[in-house]
């Protein structure tokens, strides 16, 4: 029997994962729809009137330029939504722009990303990459476990100021994640094999000088690369203390930015809040 090509293994997964979610994944380039998706992304990020993440103008455009807006529909309406769009033609690549779930930790994002691959690869397309919050650890580890991405950039205020609910009062620091589409990660991480990490022990391997803002450890090194530790929580610490939460953002851009420049990557996030990097590149 003929062994499923990437593509089709990858319309397979992204099938399996919406029917798991209990979700119908499609795409909508009506206008009104669109609105729709606009008012979704609006209402996930808090924003306020006029400061919407991403506009239904530009989602038709988007549409109409090519590129795909994916919703996931639920018996009772729209339950997320995600846009991406091609990268220059000799790349293969293809870029997400935006993903939001109004049913968090219940498989949406996870069937809209293999939508969005399956839609990718179809179209020629070997690669996806955007960009996330790093302080934001549940996403750390959905990108970088549950997905099989791996983070090669660190861009200190990717957006500069934003006013968009999530971001307020913030540096719109991000990390660039590249998703291997077909690569062995992904196919590990879509049969299930995730790459999972446990965090160092600090007293067991090599601290930085630097502790990070709440007294603990910042970074560790060993023997495989370098740890960096992530708040616990950075949505509600920007509700709470926003001093404290603009610390935490100069401390792990002190570190992770001089990581990247010396071409560490990130490639997994332990489920305590250490980040995993190491110059040995895995896709």
């Amino acid at each position: 029997m003929r062994a499923p090509t990437v593509t089709e293994e990858a319309l397979r997964t992204a099938a399996d994962t919406a029917e798991r979610a209990e979700v119908r994944i499609e795409t909508v380039t009506d206008p009104h729809a669109l609105r729709a998706v606009a008012a979704l992304f609006a209402s996930v990020w808090g924003s306020e009137p006029g400061h919407d993440p991403l506009p239904a103008d530009v989602l038709v455009s988007l549409a109409h330029a090519g590129g795909a807006v994916h919703v996931a529909r639920d018996a009772e309406g729209l339950a997320g939504a995600a846009a991406a769009v091609f990268g220059p033609p000799r790349t293969h690549s293809s870029y997400s722009l935006i993903a939001a779930s109004a049913r968090q930790g219940q498989g949406v994002g996870l069937a809209l990303k293999h939508a969005q691959r399956a839609w990718a690869l179809r179209h020629g397309a070997t690669s996806m990459a955007w960009t996330f919050d790093p302080l934001v650890t549940r996403n750390a580890r959905f990108n970088l476990v549950k997905l099989g991405a791996v983070a090669r950039e660190y861009v200190a205020d990717f957006y500069g100021p934003l006013a968009d609910g999530t971001n307020d009062n913030d540096e719109t620091d991000r990390l660039t994640v590249v998703w291997a589409l077909g690569g062995p990660r992904t196919t590990d991480a879509t049969q299930g094999r995730y790459r999972r990490v446990d965090g160092p022990d600090p007293g067991a391997a090599a601290r930085a000088p630097k502790d990070a803002p709440d007294g603990g450890p910042l970074t560790v090194l060993d023997a495989g690369g370098l740890w960096c530790r992530f708040p616990t929580d950075i949505v509600a610490l920007r509700r709470t203390d926003p001093g404290q939460a603009a610390r935490w953002r100069t401390a792990v851009r002190e570190a992770l930015a001089p990581a990247f420049a010396e071409d560490f990557v990130a490639v997994g996030m332990s489920r305590d809040g250490w980040c995993r990097l190491t110059r040995k590149e895995i896709t």
